[in-house]
């Protein structure tokens, strides 16, 4: 197979939660250890670090993920979705594993995957530990897909374990409440290896403690501790937290020796050395493009806050959403004072652009609707003056589809 018709077929094996929603979650961890056994326990082989969480485990993961590198460590880095490439999940020091080791995995192990119904999902994680062992990485930071307890990364005992915080995003999955959701993301905590959480909120603190006491375990709230003044690459205000957890997670770790002009260097370059796209990123200048993948209530909050610090002449917004979005969370936080261009992710579960536009009224976000998200852009390109500022997000799947 070519590498496309490899992807290809990866794509339409079990329903992927990406495309599909809910139907894709699986309520065990039975197949991915089926696979890591057919595989050689690859995960048991290589040192890593867990990161979990609502928002922030992206950059989190890649602000580690550079600062060990500076200190002179092969790093591997799983994470996920992709935004252009598939090959963008696995990585080793920002270079993306080559297609031809995505084939090669695939068609040795396709007849094994066809006969236990694996998922994109479990392969995936399969092919990036069998990648980080086969490279000789030195540490692999492994971002969870959704959730932890049930997460198929969740078979890996790691130096440490990190959870950034805590919202309200996949409760359809992980439960109604903040504190079922941080039941769901503490699954990641596992005896004898210490965790650090990034936020501290009275509604889930007690969850997190109460974890760590039954398995006795070390846990520290990053939020707690004495704030340092590095600053990063990364651009928008909300980084600062998680430079904060990236921080603290660095300083827990054992077996490793990072100064702190290594920490600098590498909160300063963490797009240089991994290759991050998606977060506060600026397309061009004149009319000013800014794209963001904060999707949920707590993400859009301190993207849209920062929204508010730009100067323009006029708001454009291109705004797509998924399906299974609390619309009635997310839309009141957007500013009425913008001209939107309401489009729909090219993927299953991309919400209409009619209904997006519909439910988008009932807070005064005016604007027209285009049948993709490209077309969208274009006319808010071709509408836009050198001073105004255009925005686009939503989700993943749309910024995806502009990079």
């Amino acid at each position: 197979m070519t590498y496309q018709e490899t992807t290809n077929w990866m794509f339409k094996q079990l329903p992927m939660y990406q495309s599909q929603g809910k139907t894709a979650y699986k309520e065990d961890l039975s197949n991915i250890i089926l696979l890591s056994d057919h595989l050689g326990n690859p995960e048991k082989k290589i040192k890593t670090i867990h990161v979990g969480g609502t928002n922030g485990k992206g950059s989190t993961s890649h602000m580690i993920a550079s600062v060990l590198q500076e200190a002179g460590y092969k790093v591997g880095l799983y994470t996920s979705p992709h935004l252009k490439s598939f090959t963008e999940r696995i990585r080793i020091n920002g270079k993306e594993i080559s297609e031809d080791k995505v084939v090669r995995f695939i068609e040795e192990h396709k007849s094994f995957f066809e006969i236990h119904k694996l998922s994109f999902f479990e392969m995936t994680v399969g092919l990036a530990f069998d990648y980080f062992v086969e490279e000789k990485v030195d540490v692999a930071i492994i971002e969870v897909g959704l959730g932890g307890r049930l997460d198929a990364t969740n078979i890996v005992l790691p130096e440490i374990a990190v959870i950034t915080n805590i919202g309200l995003d996949h409760v359809q999955i992980l439960g109604n409440t903040l504190k079922e959701i941080a039941g769901e993301k503490a699954g990641i905590i596992k005896q004898n290896i210490p965790v650090v959480i990034g936020e501290r909120a009275q509604e889930t603190e007690d969850v997190f403690i109460n974890k760590a006491k039954e398995l006795d375990v070390e846990v520290t709230f990053a939020s707690d501790k004495i704030k340092h003044n590095y600053q990063t690459d990364l651009l928008g205000d909300y980084q600062q937290k998680n430079i904060q957890t990236a921080i603290v997670v660095i300083e827990k770790l054992e077996n490793f020796t990072i100064t702190s002009e290594q920490m600098k260097s590498g909160l300063l370059k963490v797009v240089k050395n991994t290759n991050l796209k998606g977060r506060w990123q600026i397309l061009q200048e004149k009319p000013k493009v800014i794209c963001d993948t904060a999707h949920n209530k707590e993400g859009l909050i301190y993207v849209l806050n920062q929204l508010q610090k730009e100067k323009y002449n006029k708001l454009h917004i291109v705004l797509g959403v998924v399906s299974d979005k609390n619309l009635n969370d997310i839309l009141p936080l957007f500013p009425e004072k913008a001209l939107y261009y309401f489009c729909k992710p090219n993927i299953p579960r991309g919400l209409s652009e009619k209904e997006l536009e519909k439910k988008a009224k009932k807070f005064n976000l005016e604007g027209k609707t285009y049948e993709n998200v490209y077309s969208a852009y274009k006319e808010s390109l071709k509408r836009s003056k050198e001073g105004d500022l255009i925005y686009i997000g939503g989700s993943t799947f749309t910024i995806a589809e502009i990079l």
